[in-house]
């Protein structure tokens, strides 16, 4: 099994020179029987590299033996998509993930925290027995446009676009978020009374958000020195923040941390790497994680090891751009990681989780995880480097396919979490949404239970009130974009 050696995994954002045309636009049809020549990508890249090609019968290596009738069966799809979604084995469930986009350059932008965005995360609660529905924020993105405005974590919206939210309507309604201008209207509560204190309008523009959002140092809980960080993506471009934050740990010499994975779906394999070897030194060199890939691509099952040193990258001219390497600040002496966890907490924060058990405990609270041990890599339409090189990707479209391709194991091959990882101690914040402290807060609702855990104290639960006693968490995909939960490797991993 050979070892993934940490180079550049490098974002080429805006590399290739386009035709002036419509890049969405199917190339001028070829004199060999198809109408749409994108379908024939698509048909071709997941027959070579889908996690599940054999399971799926339209994607027999036989397909396209016949010429004619495979040209047929490509012609019967109007659309690149509609193909793309009939290929997918047991979709919604086995494959929850995969997913086809008609611009990489939009979404290599998203894998680096890039998009146009208003700069907050929400949680729909049904709050009376009535059926009313509010949003608390969970997090606001340093100078985004919420920040500007004034939202803070914690503040309670009941209003979008002055409709406001109950049961009925919310579904319905929810969709103005996706709109690049909604005006929100805030309340606050007291005695189970909702107060309007105002409204605010805010529009989405194109923000770079770093997700090494928060740290702290807690120096005395129960005798231990306490690291705190939230950490909410696998970034590469933001490796050295990360490893900085870990810096500061070390010259304080925690005990213990409390990583804050709750807003964190995901990102980069090779980063996730490298936060592992960040907090535990004693792995030394060992492996942290194991890749398996379908059949046809066996000779690319590979281990990420624990690290020493890290690629530095910095985006420059809207491309990722090596910089440099640093030494890895490895933690010494930690032998125990609480997890704080929820619903969004996906792919690759769940590798942390699984990747690092064999070497030290990992507690985990809050609310079970996601369910996500597969990962992806985007195919683009170059059929020369079997689909994985955007260098050499067809010029005449954008479209790209993000589908899995392999399973994520821990030294032990241990993988079995496809319904999340259940919480060692649970505690759901959305049952606190009128009382969403900061991040960083000790009487914050699931940073407090990770302490007193480390104190030896037992967690405590608050009753709600009576007029709040039928609290339901609403389901909030809609507002997450799809690149959220990702666990990926760049086609540096087939190019090097």
């Amino acid at each position: 099994m050979k070892k993934i050696s940490y180079i550049l995994a490098t974002f080429l954002l805006i590399g290739l020179t386009f035709a002036s045309c419509d890049k969405n636009d199917d190339p001028a049809p070829i004199n060999n029987g198809l109408d749409k020549p994108i379908n024939d990508f698509v048909w071709k890249g997941m027959n070579s590299w889908y996690n599940w090609q054999t399971n799926v019968p339209n994607l027999a290596n036989t397909k396209d033996d016949d010429k004619d009738a495979y040209n047929t069966y490509l012609n019967g799809f109007a659309e690149p998509e509609d193909l793309f979604s009939s290929l997918l084995f047991d979709v919604g469930n086995t494959d929850r993930f995969s997913w086809i986009v008609k611009d990489f350059v939009e979404l290599n932008n998203q894998f680096q925290g890039i998009s146009k965005s208003f700069g907050f995360r929400l949680q729909a609660v049904s709050i009376y027995t009535a059926g009313d529905v509010v949003f608390y924020v969970r997090y606001v993105a340093p100078g985004s446009p919420a920040d500007l405005s004034g939202i803070k974590r914690g503040d309670i919206i009941n209003a979008l676009d002055g409709i406001v939210l109950n049961e009925s309507n919310y579904k319905a309604t929810v969709g103005k978020l996706s709109n690049e201008t909604v005006k929100l209207s805030f309340v606050a509560e007291n005695n189970d009374i909702l107060t309007p204190i105002g409204d605010k309008t805010i529009t989405a523009v194109e923000i770079s958000e770093d997700p090494v959002h928060f740290k702290k140092v807690f120096t005395d809980i129960g005798g231990k020195k306490v690291g705190y960080l939230v950490y909410n993506g696998f970034r590469s471009s933001y490796n050295d923040e990360l490893n900085a934050a870990f810096a500061d740990f070390k010259n304080e010499g925690i005990d213990i941390l409390v990583l804050d994975l709750r807003l964190n779906g995901g990102g980069s394999v090779e980063t996730t790497a490298y936060l592992a070897s960040m907090i535990d030194a004693s792995a030394g060199t060992e492996t942290f994680a194991k890749l398996t890939f379908n059949a046809k691509h066996t000779n690319q099952n590979s281990s990420y090891t624990f690290q020493n040193k890290l690629n530095v990258y910095e985006i420059i001219n809207e491309k990722v751009i090596k910089t440099g390497e640093e030494t890895i600040n490895r933690l010494t002496g930690i032998n125990k990681l609480y997890v704080l966890a929820s619903g969004s907490t996906a792919s690759a924060s769940e590798m942390i989780i699984n990747g690092l058990r064999p070497f030290m405990q990992v507690k985990v609270v809050g609310t079970t995880t996601y369910g996500k041990n597969v990962g992806s890599i985007t195919l683009y339409d170059s059929p020369s480097s079997d689909y994985t090189k955007e260098s050499s990707a067809n010029s005449a479209h954008l479209y790209a396919m993000q589908p899995i391709v392999f399973q994520i194991y821990n030294k032990l091959d241990q993988s079995d979490y496809i319904n999340g990882f259940v919480p060692d101690i649970e505690v759901k914040e959305w049952q606190f949404w009128n009382n969403i402290l900061p991040f960083g807060d000790e009487n914050e609702v699931v940073l407090k239970a990770a302490l007193d855990d480390i104190r030896g104290l037992s967690a405590r639960h608050v009753k709600s009130s009576a007029k709040f006693s039928e609290i339901k968490e609403v389901e909030v995909s809609k507002l997450e974009k799809r690149f959220d939960k990702e666990m990926y490797i760049t086609d540096e991993f087939f190019n090097q």
